[in-house]
């Protein structure tokens, strides 16, 4: 997994095919959770047709199947292979089931990228009784990856798919499930996506003496499936309103990813960054991101909160989860 390119060549418009360019992936094999829209199955694709042997994971595998037609046309035509895995996040049975199914074939990855999840959704329960974006976003790669770590190689790599919706919220271990707190579908997505990058700074910790390392990233504002769920009147506000402070800034206007540009800085992070620069770090735009004020203005859309990368929270978070999926890794 070396850089073929200069790194600092790569910025927010720069796609899967400029991130691969050059690189042959032949004999890797990577994990891609959420394979059955948006840049999971662009991920899948890209990693595939440059000669990876992909293993996709879905909750709706007929949904995957049709949905990732192309992955396995590029994978066949690059000498790339895929494969699907059934995995349903929101039900810890399902987690646990994909989990031995793939230890039981004892095949070794190289990367594990945790891309699936949920935004915003109405409140619900998992299967499980969690929040159902904690419990999907989180719980579920919380459950999967520390099950599979075994099969994980030695210089590997874990990528958590996050998002800059970390900052609507820090993660609250005292009410995880909103029993005590008013629910809202961005505090609540704001939490998971908090949890998704203290994730990976606790798993970087633990496994980075054997060369295995964990970043988080932030694909960007993309058009996707993901906002099923969003009043797009809220949507078109909330841009509105960011647009308003871009101006006042002195900068352009907000600019939507396509689904090529949101799926680079996981590829990126995935496989060509060094693992010395992505580990335990937050990513964007195919870079690792700096710390930036709670308070800044979201027309800033950059950068990480402190305390979603604050080491003592990674370890509380880890005791949490672990109490909350009865099980200890």
């Amino acid at each position: 997994m070396t850089n073929i390119l200069e790194t600092t060549s790569f910025g927010a418009t720069t796609t899967t095919d400029d991130v691969l360019s050059g690189v042959s992936l032949k004999g890797k094999r990577i994990l891609v959770t959420g394979v059955s829209a948006g840049i999971g199955v662009e991920t899948a694709r890209s990693l595939a047709a440059h000669g990876a042997q992909v293993v996709g994971a879905a909750r709706d595998l007929n949904k995957a199947k049709t949905a990732t037609a192309q992955v396995r046309k590029d994978a066949a035509a690059n000498g790339g292979s895929f494969e699907l895995v059934e995995l349903d996040l929101a039900n810890l049975k399902s987690v646990r089931a994909c989990a031995d199914g793939l230890l039981a074939k004892r095949d070794a990855f190289d990367v594990v990228i945790a891309n699936a999840g949920v935004m915003a959704t109405p409140f619900g329960l998992t299967a499980d009784g969690f929040e159902t974006q904690f419990g999907t976003n989180h719980l579920g790669h919380f459950v999967l990856v520390n099950r599979i770590a075994p099969l994980i190689r030695r210089g590997g790599r874990l990528i958590n798919v996050s998002s800059a919706g970390h900052r609507y919220s820090n993660v609250d271990l005292v009410d995880p499930n909103f029993e005590r707190t008013s629910y809202d579908p961005m505090v609540a997505y704001g939490r998971s996506k908090t949890a998704n990058i203290l994730f990976a700074i606790a798993f970087d910790k633990r496994h980075r003496d054997r060369g295995l390392r964990a970043a988080a990233v932030h694909p960007g504002g993309i058009q996707t499936e993901l906002g099923r769920y969003q009043d797009p009147g809220r949507i078109e506000k909330m841009i509105d309103q960011i647009n308003q402070q871009r101006a006042a800034l002195g900068k352009g206007p907000f600019q939507w990813k396509t689904i090529p540009q949101g799926a680079a800085t996981s590829v990126w992070a995935a496989v060509v960054a060094s693992a010395s620069e992505i580990g335990g770090q937050y990513c964007e735009d195919c870079h690792v991101s700096h710390i930036v004020p709670d308070d800044l203005p979201a027309a800033m859309n950059e950068g990480v909160h402190g305390y979603a990368i604050d080491p003592k929270a990674a370890e509380a978070l880890w005791k949490k989860s672990e109490e909350m999926v009865g099980e200890s890794f």
